[in-house]
């Protein structure tokens, strides 16, 4: 299914409350109707089609995206992402399984909305595993009262969405949590309560520069102290397969030396033993 150009939606410029009437008086399709449209589009690439089809459902993404109030996040952008989502599913719906339109796209239209929350929700994302993008959804539902949840809570809601305990606790921790800004000061400078006022930055700490340059040097120069008590063919191995920009495989240097893969590999092996140990004694 195309978008844009192609195929032309004309929504209500205005107010939310303006879109939601308008599309609150565009008819809803019979059963035998909405299968015509989708045959259709299906069958004829009929845009046409598709833009009833889409149109009819709009008042179906209103009703869901209210479903999100509690986010903080403007309704009207996740209006427009269930609509992202209805389209999608315009798109792969098949008239033949014998659902209606509705039923099929309700997933795609929750789905984006969802994508939208956890990209906008906060600055730093809260949910990046499976298991706490279907926490952070679920996670409010679970609370019984206001505050942190108890063990026995924590240990039913784990066991109620198939998570571990350890990652509802974090996601509570990660939902409870603020935004703050890095550098954002009040009006009166002796009030100054963001990161960049109290966060120190030893990176750049000349000291620290010096004595990191210095470490790295030292590094070095042992390194080559250890790379030297190497014979000439295990010093070769290590830096064309460690330090050379074009790094050459076991069996490149099989073939330079006539031996196998493994015996590379063992002399390599080796190799490595003799410069950690070098260095461990440097150390002490």
């Amino acid at each position: 299914m195309t978008t844009g150009k192609e195929l032309q939606l004309t929504f209500p410029t205005g107010s939310l409350e303006a879109y939601t009437s308008a599309v609150t008086n565009i008819p809803v399709l019979s059963a035998e109707e909405e299968r015509e449209l989708a045959i259709r589009y299906h069958r004829d690439s009929d845009l046409d089609a598709a833009r009833q089809l889409i149109m009819s459902h709009l008042r179906f993404v209103i009703h869901i995206a209210r479903g999100y109030n509690g986010y903080g996040l403007a309704q009207a952008d996740l209006i427009q992402e269930g609509n992202v989502g209805l389209m999608k599913a315009v798109k792969r719906f098949d008239p033949s399984v014998g659902v209606r339109l509705i039923s099929f796209a309700v997933h795609w239209i929750k789905a984006e909305i969802h994508e939208y929350i956890l990209r906008n929700w906060r600055i730093v994302k809260v949910a990046t595993t499976k298991a706490q993008r279907k926490l952070f959804f679920n996670l409010r539902n679970s609370k019984k009262r206001l505050g942190w949840f108890n063990r026995e809570e924590v240990n039913t809601v784990a066991e109620t969405l198939g998570v571990s305990p350890e990652t509802v606790v974090e996601m509570e921790s990660r939902m409870s949590g603020q935004d703050v800004a890095f550098d954002l000061r009040d009006d009166d400078e002796d009030n100054v309560t963001a990161p960049a006022s109290y966060l120190r930055d030893d990176a750049a700490e000349p000291s620290s520069l010096l004595e990191a340059a210095d470490s790295e040097a030292f590094m070095l120069e042992k390194l080559q102290g250890a790379m030297e008590g190497l014979d000439e063919r295990s010093r070769d191995i290590l830096a064309s397969r460690w330090l050379s920009e074009e790094k050459q495989t076991l069996h490149e240097l099989a073939d330079k030396y006539g031996v196998s893969a493994e015996r590379i590999r063992q002399l390599e092996k080796n190799a490595m033993n003799k410069l950690k140990g070098s260095l461990g004694e440097l150390r002490a």
